[in-house]
């Protein structure tokens, strides 16, 4: 499973710092790593709200699925 957070875009498109996004979103710029790095094995309901409201946006403008290579290829 390959789920991609697009952070980085929206926080160009508002000219916002990550300590800045961390800050208003209440999580640590280390968790926005996480995010931002495809490392996060979960994310809460109300983080994802707080990070829709910050970025004005809906939560599948950030989070995008994308196939893995043993989806692609039909291998369980």
């Amino acid at each position: 499973m390959a789920i991609v957070v697009d952070i980085d875009l929206h926080l160009a498109r508002i000219g916002m710092s990550v300590g800045e996004f961390a800050e208003a979103v209440g999580i640590t710029p280390a968790n926005i790593a996480v995010l931002k790095n495809g490392r996060a094995k979960a994310v809460r309901f109300t983080t994802l709200d707080a990070i829709c409201r910050t970025l004005g946006c809906q939560p599948g403008d950030v989070l995008r699925w994308v196939p893995d290579e043993e989806t692609e290829t039909g291998s369980p």
